[in-house]
């Protein structure tokens, strides 16, 4: 894991309890296994201004494999990653995609919808501390954009790929 050499034992033993929180703290993230109750209950804006709870759209998608992406339009890694998005959906077109914003103001998201062409459910995150707001934590959101992937049962079966990490996503989608 190191490429170097710490002669200080004291020293040594910090990189090494370092590098079992490092390693702990991203395991406990890649291998969650459900949401939590907040995160559940919590109330997505609907591109017609109404409410649904993120438990409700689970159940919607249901007995289909889903992909959700967390995004922003402010957010230039968001937008550089949405070739490879319609990319995804064009390849896997019996999969549920679902975009969740983070943008600052319900106008703001709607015209990044419309400029980006997104196809999918759409809802938006209503909360001014954004990503740092009470969804985002329910979620341990980090960084944007953030993909979800959840099998027919609705099961989750990636719980964080960022933009980089499509093949694990296309991996994760072929998987029977």
């Amino acid at each position: 894991m190191f490429n170097f050499v710490v002669k200080d034992k004291k020293m040594k033993n910090i990189v090494m309890a370092l590098a079992i929180v490092l390693s702990t703290v991203s395991c406990a993230q890649e291998k969650k296994n459900k949401f939590s109750k907040e995160s559940l209950a919590y109330e997505l804006t609907t591109t017609d201004q109404g409410k649904a709870t993120f438990q409700s759209i689970l159940k919607k998608h249901k007995g289909k494999k889903v992909v959700i992406e967390i995004w922003a339009g402010w957010c230039s890694d968001c937008i550089k990653a949405m070739p490879k998005v319609k990319e995804l959906q064009a390849a896997n077109p019996d999969v549920d995609y679902v975009f969740i914003s983070m943008d600052k103001t319900f106008d703001k998201w709607k015209e990044a919808v419309a400029k980006h062409e997104l196809k999918g459910d759409l809802y938006w995150v209503d909360d001014a501390k954004m990503m740092k707001g009470a969804f985002g934590q329910s979620i341990d959101l980090d960084w944007i954009p953030r993909y979800i992937v959840l099998d027919e049962k609705g099961n989750i079966v990636i719980y964080r790929a960022i933009e980089t990490e499509f093949d694990k996503i296309t991996t994760a989608l072929n998987t029977k």
